[in-house]
């Protein structure tokens, strides 16, 4: 944090930002190494905010997602005396009763939790109907070690909502607590088998997907066996080639198996890594010209849910976006409860609208290619005002855009040139299906919403008048006043900048003569010059 302040914000600031550009690859990926060190030896929470970070190909730069890949699957094993000691105490037997043979090498090794290969006894898989097993045991003090992390996840919270600039636009601790409550979910194992089998009913008829079976009678709040259904890592791009399966199509039907999840159904996938997903060819093959395999889901302990009301907001959302419109995204926002409704919409329409013209349709290849400087420019033109306006996360937002985030992540590494208009559009074009065919419900609203302006028009006519009588009329200029504001905030800096000099050189020339005086003026130059190098800060706050 002190690095990106010193380099990123500070030296730009007093004109050095050449000075600030050097370096910055290897200073990037010394920070993320730096970074996977950190949460390797910390475990917990901290590996999935790597394993989140990894993810984030479209928006990081390769430095740091690069460097973060290992915390998918390169999270330290715990010995296996200790998982046996753990397993044996949930399942109140030994493990050789329990199962007929348990592999001691560990299949995977996650932050919460470590998977071993097993196989059910003859009787227990006579009776869920599948023998091979991969059995998920909490890791030991896993309680403890996730009450230490949200507690300083919880403090820096505290800490962060006392900045004016983060509290005027989110209420951290509130998502801390909604952080906390997922965690709480993921290390409950009778919670994520619930969700297995609640995912495994919704995809039942759906041939694209699928998921593991859970064996309930070897299950308990520590310990999870459920079928195992491994196969070829989604992100294993030779695999899939190996075994005739285009990476592309693969990105295509995952992103849009996402969608359905996200806005069809409301009951998501939150966590779609690469550990979490699997490509499993069909056995027996299909027929040629169909689909020959299908995507396998699993580790359920981090789901989310999208109430009907905030669905409806992100299908709108997504038909906006898709038809480029910047009016309707911003309705779409506020409706959705990103924006608050006090907030002055007519700017951000005006941003929105310039950012589809330029960079619609873009997809993330052709996004690489664009100048630098014309995001700069863009940033430049609308930053202060995005940053300005009041924005706040509705309950569930965070894990919809994290689910979104690793979603797109995920395509763009199985396809450079993937586009996600290009999956977005198909979806939407079937919302706007359906909303044409409620067109007579829309044109009733749309007379209502008349007939009222109709009713209202006289008085608001009335009552513009009568400001105009009383010399009360306003005219509100945001992006002039804003640059008004800046002058003035320039034009004050540049006398502050005089009043140091002037108090400086002064007391540089009376110190020998005078050298209390000279001093006091050298020690007074100060705060003039504080003011000058930072009064900025606080006009862009």
């Amino acid at each position: 944090m002190v690095q990106a302040w010193w380099f990123e914000l500070f030296l730009p600031r007093i004109g050095l930002a050449r000075l600030a550009a050097r370096g910055r690859s290897a200073r990037l990926h010394g920070i993320a190494r730096s970074f996977h060190t950190l949460a390797v030896s910390l475990g917990g929470l901290m590996i999935k905010v790597g394993q989140f970070m990894s993810s984030r190909l479209d928006v990081l730069p390769p430095e740091i997602t690069k460097e973060l890949e290992g915390l998918q699957d390169e999270v330290p094993a715990v010995d296996f005396a200790a998982i046996r000691e753990l397993a044996e105490r949930e399942l109140g037997l030994p493990l050789d009763r329990a199962f007929a043979s348990v592999d001691p090498v560990p299949v995977a090794a996650a932050s919460l939790g470590q998977a071993h290969r097993a196989r059910l006894v003859d009787a227990d898989a006579a009776e869920t109907g599948f023998a091979d097993v991969v059995v998920k045991v909490q890791r030991p003090g896993i309680d403890e070690i996730v009450a230490v992390d949200l507690a300083a996840l919880r403090k820096v919270a505290v800490w962060l909502s006392r900045v004016r600039v983060v509290a005027e636009h989110v209420d951290l601790p509130g998502l801390v607590e909604e952080f906390a409550d997922t965690s709480s979910d993921e290390i409950d194992y009778l919670h994520e088998a619930r969700n297995a089998e609640r995912f495994r009913e919704a995809f039942a008829d759906d041939p694209r997907v699928d998921a593991p079976e859970i064996a309930w009678e070897r299950t308990t709040r520590r310990v999870l066996t459920l079928q195992d259904v491994t196969a070829i890592k989604i992100n294993d791009v030779d695999g899939l080639r190996a075994a005739g399966i285009d990476p592309s199509e693969v990105a295509t039907e995952f992103a849009s198996v996402m969608f359905d999840q996200l806005f069809t159904g409301g009951f998501f996938h939150a966590d779609p890594h690469p550990g979490n997903i699997f490509v499993t060819p069909t056995d027996p093959p299909v027929p040629d010209g169909e689909r020959a395999w299908r995507l396998t889901f699993i580790d359920f302990g981090m789901m989310g849910e999208v109430p009907d009301g905030l669905r409806r907001g992100l299908r709108q959302l997504i038909i906006a976006v898709a038809a480029r419109d910047g009016k309707r995204l911003v309705d779409s926002i506020r409706d959705v409860g990103v924006l608050l409704p006090s907030a002055d919409t007519a700017e951000l329409e005006r941003a929105m609208t310039a950012l589809f013209a330029r960079f619609g349709g873009m997809g993330f290849a052709e996004l690489q290619q664009v100048d630098p400087r014309e995001f700069r420019d863009f940033a430049t033109e609308f930053g202060d005002l995005v940053r300005t306006m009041p924005f706040q996360l509705p309950e569930n937002f965070l894990l919809i855009v994290r689910a979104i985030s690793l979603t797109s992540g995920m395509c763009s590494g199985l396809d450079p040139d993937f586009n996600i208009w290009d999956a977005v559009e198909p979806y939407a074009a079937g919302l706007l299906r359906d909303e044409r065919g409620n067109v007579v419900q829309a044109f009733a609203k749309e007379a209502l919403d008349v007939a009222g302006i109709a009713v209202r028009l006289p008085r608001r006519m009335d009552d513009a008048l009568t400001r105009l009588e009383n010399g009360r009329v306003a005219v509100e200029n945001p992006r002039l006043e804003r640059r008004v504001s800046l002058l003035e905030r320039t034009a004050r800096r540049v006398i502050s900048a005089v009043l140091f000099a002037g108090l400086f050189i002064g007391g540089a020339v009376l110190r020998p003569d005078e050298p209390v005086l000279g001093t006091i003026l050298m020690v007074t130059s100060l705060a003039p010059l504080l003011h000058a190098l930072f009064a900025g800060a606080a006009g862009r706050r």
